[in-house]
């Protein structure tokens, strides 16, 4: 795991041993990511002023940011306020998007650069199109596709979009690793 794993107050990211972490990505603080995940080339994942949790065989790929946002009264580990980022298993997000303060279920698919703004929802099997914007406190119902700035619904899923989806997962998952066996010198 050679990216840069980062402690801030105290609290070290924990990352399960299989989870690939590319050199240049940064993981900070009060972070969990669970087994068979990835974080690609250029990623900040930064849990400094909230928690951060990203479930199995997620793939967060290269130049995203996640960030949380915090209580303006006083400190989320005291008050419990802000709102952390939450994001389920085998969810596919995309190069260079940005996840800020919101919640994304499983299954769950963001396209490349898209905004997923503060208190936002991505229901399990949702999917949210390249370079839409997903407003502060927004739902995106399962089996729908979202997309614009800012971002609409646009239509229901095919079993083709869901299949495809799935396979992106899967595909990162087993790149993922690739590059730890790579990593660990196999």
């Amino acid at each position: 795991m050679p990216g840069h794993i980062l402690p801030f107050r105290g609290v070290m990211p924990k990352i399960a041993p299989d989870v690939f972490i590319a050199e240049t990505a940064v993981v900070i603080g009060d972070v969990e990511i669970g087994s068979g995940s990835s974080i690609w080339y250029g990623c900040v994942v930064r849990g400094d002023i909230n928690k951060i949790r990203i479930g199995r065989n997620t793939n967060i790929q290269d130049g995203t940011i996640i960030h949380c946002n915090h209580d303006r009264a006083g400190d989320y580990r005291e008050t419990g306020g802000g709102e952390p980022t939450i994001v389920g298993d085998n969810v596919v997000v995309g190069h260079m998007a940005l996840l800020h303060a919101c919640t994304v279920r499983d299954n769950a698919f963001i396209g490349m650069k898209a905004l997923v703004l503060d208190r936002a929802t991505i229901e399990s099997g949702a999917m949210v199109a390249a370079g839409a914007t997903v407003t502060p406190g927004k739902l995106v119902p399962s089996g729908e596709l979202w997309a614009g700035m800012p971002a609409r619904r646009v239509r229901k899923l095919s079993e083709d979009d869901m299949a495809q989806g799935l396979y992106i997962a899967n595909h990162y998952q087993a790149l993922a690793a690739e590059y730890v066996a790579c990593q660990r010198g196999a």
